[in-house]
């Protein structure tokens, strides 16, 4: 019989490439992840590693017992917390990931909600951009991601695997320094800063600036590029340039220094909550979703 535990056990030697690693991963010692993982092989009656001094790989059948771990796990997950849920909420465990300015301004609100609402469901936190946060929903390494993906992508990842709940529509707005010409402005055309340097952010979103300006027939110069919001602020409330954000990162520091200005044509992205479809029948991720449905309302 293979026991959960031991396909944890494999996933962590097989990212890790060794005993010790997968050891500090999991918090164990490299003896215990020794010892299971040839109980891992007796029980499955054939070898799935094959060690060769320091160096370490998965033998064929290992290579396939890890393609099936992640489904498995998953499916284990959502009978766990299914059952645990049967208590009326009085236990369970929801794994989110989100991006950076999805923690500061959507998750807060909806996690003191739902602690308030059912107070023995834990919530653990992490912090990743899409597509990294929808593998790892894929890979049974978290619950629930909050993703973006914005309107005019190309080519956009797929996502008829999973349970989508829109969340919101979050606009990119411009940012310039607060005595800058166009400071004042209600609406400026993104045609208009065609000279100005720029200070672009995230990956995703550099790729939406760089986009949006050659559709508006120049290529801007940037100067500066952070994954920092507060970076990026920072440098256009001294001057250093101008930048567009999503409304949400915006909202989620203090813009000193800074105007923000309505930027034209439009550039939007959909902010949605995924899940798994298993997933999605756990009460506990159920009630984290509508949580955050709620706290998307604005």
């Amino acid at each position: 019989m293979i026991e959960a535990r031991h396909l944890r056990v494999l996933r962590a030697v097989a990212a890790s490439g060794s005993f010790s690693a997968a050891g500090r991963e999991l918090g164990c010692t490299q003896p215990a992840v020794s010892q299971q993982m040839k109980a891992l092989e007796a029980s499955v009656g054939t070898p799935l590693l094959i060690r060769s001094g320091r160096e370490m790989r998965l033998t064929q059948a290992g290579e396939a017992l890890v393609r099936h771990a992640a489904g498995i796990l998953a499916g284990l997950t959502a009978a766990e917390e299914e059952v645990a849920a049967i208590a009326g909420l009085r236990a369970g465990r929801v794994r989110l990931v989100s991006f950076p300015s999805g923690s500061s301004t959507l998750v807060p609100a909806a996690l003191a909600a739902l602690r308030a609402a059912h107070p023995g469901t834990r919530v653990s936190l992490e912090e990743a951009e899409p597509p990294e946060s929808v593998e790892k929903l894929r890979d049974g390494d978290c619950d629930v991601a909050l993703a973006f993906r914005y309107e005019s992508a190309a080519g956009a990842e797929e996502w008829d695997d999973l349970v989508v709940r829109p969340l919101l529509t979050d606009r990119l707005v411009g940012l310039v320094p607060e005595h800058h010409r166009l400071a004042r402005a209600q609406s400026v055309d993104i045609g208009e800063l065609a000279r100005e340097p720029w200070i672009a952010g995230c990956p995703r979103c550099r790729g939406q600036l760089v986009e949006a300006c050659e559709s508006a027939g120049f290529t801007p110069r940037i100067d500066f590029a952070t994954d920092d919001y507060p970076a990026v602020v920072g440098l256009v409330g001294a001057g250093l340039g101008v930048a567009v954000l999503p409304q949400l990162a915006v909202e989620s520091v203090r813009p000193r220094g800074v105007r923000t200005v309505t930027v034209e044509p439009a550039v939007r992205r959909r902010i949605v909550a995924l899940t798994l479809p298993d997933l999605a029948q756990v009460p506990a991720v159920a009630a984290t979703l509508a949580e955050l449905e709620r706290a998307a309302v604005r």
